[in-house]
């Protein structure tokens, strides 16, 4: 049978089923939710993220009209298996799980490292993908990209010390508004109280960094092979993939379209800007496509 036959869509990501599938003898947890027509999106998550880490408002103002799926990576939260060291493995086993539950085609919401894998994914994998978002996220070798490791254990640490989510010094600018704006997204991530997912263990967050890391250590990629219309979003104040990095993709992608830097924003803008940046997202996801795009080699 199908799998996306067996799937019910959920009224709301807050209650949303948590289910597993099997990827080549490992399980991989993920919630789906909104209509079953069409072209899925799949959100690929950042660093040290679980299911519970997307900001329901904006899964479900995209569900509402478009069909959404959220899984852990390999090793993360409800997943079984060791975290892979690279961007290009997890892309790999996105791919994998992607094949599994049966689409031949599907967009693509890759948020900071779940960015970099959404570039990989796109590049390997041409006729899987139809069109992409990048948020707060960057190209290989992309600049401070190789600094997120120090960034994130010192935001760490101060969160430790002032009982604070490293989240609120790491996606959200020290403004007042942001300050606010991150205390808001931290209550939202708190609606989910049933079945909630596993924090990342700490050999998982650690194969992560160092997969980030050498992302930002290589030589600078080129992604004018890229067919695939792009969706280009961030905050003008990121911290932890520096904003100059969304302009960089929005040069190398040939067929891309750059949503403006949102002001007094950081890491987390499209949280912090839920209501436009789903508006946004749904009018890019459901406006017409007309060039076929090249066949690639399959991953």
């Amino acid at each position: 049978m199908n799998v996306r036959n067996r799937l019910v869509p959920a009224p709301s990501y807050q209650n949303a089923a948590t289910r597993s599938v099997s990827v080549r003898g490992v399980d991989f947890a993920y919630r789906q939710l909104g209509p079953e027509t069409g072209v899925p999106l799949i959100l690929l998550n950042h660093l040290a993220a679980n299911l519970d880490n997307w900001d329901p408002r904006v899964v479900d103002g995209i569900a509402a009209r478009r069909s959404v799926i959220a899984f852990d990576n390999r090793g993360v939260g409800g997943s079984a298996g060791a975290t892979p060291h690279t961007i290009e493995d997890m892309a790999h086993d996105a791919v994998l799980f992607i094949r599994v539950l049966g689409f031949d085609q599907v967009d693509l919401l890759g948020l900071s490292m779940g960015g970099f894998i959404a570039q990989v994914i796109a590049a390997a994998e041409p006729r899987l993908v139809r069109k992409v978002i990048l948020a707060g996220t960057g190209p290989a070798g992309g600049q401070g990209i190789d600094k997120v490791t120090a960034l994130t254990l010192r935001a760490t640490l101060k969160g430790a010390l002032t009982h604070q989510d490293p989240k609120q010094y790491l996606f959200f600018t020290e403004t007042a508004n942001g300050r606010r704006a991150g205390r808001a997204f931290l209550t939202r991530l708190k609606e989910r109280t049933d079945n909630r997912d596993k924090t990342i263990s700490l050999p998982s967050f650690r194969a992560q960094l160092k997969a980030i890391h050498r992302w930002g250590a290589q030589a600078p990629s080129d992604l004018s092979g890229i067919p695939h219309p792009v969706l280009v979003v961030n905050g003008e104040s990121d911290r932890m993939v520096p904003s100059q990095n969304t302009l960089d993709l929005a040069a190398r992608l040939t067929h891309s379209e750059l949503v403006r830097l949102y002001p007094d924003a950081g890491h987390g803008a499209i949280f912090q800007n839920h209501d436009d940046f789903v508006a946004k997202a749904l009018e890019f996801l459901e406006a017409p496509q007309h060039e076929p795009l090249p066949s690639g080699e399959q991953m």
